[in-house]
């Protein structure tokens, strides 16, 4: 249960959190007759890539392995695609939609809390995320991985959050749409919040969320905002 009285600052995930990587099907669609599932393992080679660097202590930015993982579900689909149309396809990650509840949010959160942005993508990415997503009136900022060169799930991402936004890290509660990524965070000292967008359940392997909610909107109303 989310002990609501702990809390001074909420942190949020962004992928699949504020904006939707749903969005790259469309990106895939003139290229795969099977967008939907090169798009599903495009984004689960990604994650795999993201812990395996963690542990063989071969960090890349996120975009770069994106790149990667792009390729690879490419390649498994028999997909006939040049380097340019590659690229294409990969820069949807710079403009992905918004997820309707973001906003509306946001702004009732952000005056009750500090918020900021803790994510996996680097500073490109994410830069661009606050202009798609018009967080820069929203939240504080961003801590990017590329700062620790260290993806979540691993715990020092999370530290690092902490001490550079001067919270101690059990007055934060992470929310994030990422089971795994709730399972970091509660791991490191966080509450973790988990943004249920698809209705499903919650993987039985990790600690528990503090709080299961559907969309940011949902959380406000949670906190009484």
């Amino acid at each position: 249960m989310l002990d609501t009285g702990r809390i001074t600052t909420l942190t949020f995930d962004s992928y699949s959190t504020i904006v939707d990587v749903g969005s790259a099907v469309d990106a895939l669609a003139d290229y795969v007759p099977n967008p939907e599932q090169v798009a599903e393992r495009w984004r689960s080679q990604s994650l795999m890539y993201s812990v395996v660097v963690n542990d063989v202590d071969s960090y890349e930015p996120f975009y770069e392995l994106n790149r990667r993982a792009l390729t690879y579900a490419l390649d498994t689909a028999g997909a006939d695609v040049t380097d340019d149309e590659r690229e294409e396809i990969l820069s949807v990650y710079m403009d992905l939609h918004v997820f309707s509840d973001v906003r509306a949010g946001l702004d009732r959160l952000t005056d009750a809390y500090d918020c900021w942005v803790v994510s996996n993508g680097n500073p490109e990415m994410l830069d661009r995320m606050f202009e798609v997503a018009d967080l820069h009136d929203r939240v504080e900022g961003y801590v990017s991985a590329d700062e620790v060169e260290t993806f979540k799930p691993d715990g020092e991402l999370y530290r690092h959050a902490a001490g550079r936004i001067d919270t101690p890290i059990e007055e934060i509660a992470h929310v994030t749409a990422g089971w795994f990524d709730v399972a970091g965070a509660e791991a490191a000292g966080m509450q973790g919040v988990w943004v249920n967008r698809d209705d499903g359940p919650y993987p039985n392997v990790g600690p528990d969320p503090s709080l299961e909610v559907d969309s940011f909107t949902a959380l406000a109303e949670e906190l009484e905002l």
